[in-house]
């Protein structure tokens, strides 16, 4: 049986550490998280972690995973669902683990991405904050699989928004029914918003 056509299944609550350690590993090259946490797989690790741990105190919140017969991830995707954000007890936790763990470095460039991005999503769209794919499984499907499994089952009637800076990832998500809304520049990255509308 070749790759492509595994029994994967989706697994909708999957533990955000495990979701945190498969996006590190998808993660490894892609260019807005080696400039925010460096090339260190370590830091990498600690840093989604403590963001994911934080994301998951979020009303509505939704992680997938893809996973293989032997219950081991193969994807993971992360959602924010509209207009929320972590309360100000949360964000303070996720600024002291992430300045322990992972340096005051990426404390600053994560707020400085964050910032960039504020205020482009669409009023009442999700936000695909992350999706990515273990390496040795690259380029076989998951990634599409488990992106269509999150477009048609999230109720999102004023879409999907999402931020690259992955030049390509850009026909990958326009393939999905994403078209750019705008890109801009933060140091070294050039980032690339996209939304991805409904049908009536």
């Amino acid at each position: 049986m070749s790759d492509a056509a595994r029994p994967w299944r989706i697994d909708t609550t999957p533990d955000p550490v495990a979701c945190a350690r498969t996006l590190a590993a998808a993660f490894a090259r892609e260019p807005a998280v080696s400039w925010i946490c460096g090339h260190s797989q370590a830091v990498r690790t600690h840093w989604f972690e403590t963001t994911l741990r934080t994301h998951a105190t979020l009303d509505g919140a939704r992680r997938h995973t893809l996973v293989d017969p032997d219950g081991a991830a193969v994807a993971a995707a992360v959602l924010t669902p509209p207009r929320a954000t972590p309360t100000v007890g949360a964000r303070a936790l996720w600024v002291a683990g992430t300045g322990v763990r992972c340096g005051p470095r990426a404390v600053r460039r994560t707020l400085r991405h964050l910032h960039r991005g504020a205020g482009l999503a669409p009023d009442g769209a999700w936000t695909l904050e992350f999706i990515g794919v273990r390496p040795d499984l690259a380029g076989r499907g998951a990634g599409g699989a488990l992106l269509d499994h999150v477009l048609t089952t999230t109720h999102a009637p004023a879409g999907f928004f999402l931020t690259t800076a992955d030049p390509a990832n850009v026909p990958f998500h326009r393939r999905f029914g994403f078209t750019v809304l705008r890109r801009t520049s933060l140091g070294p990255l050039e980032i690339t918003a996209m939304t991805r509308t409904v049908a009536a």
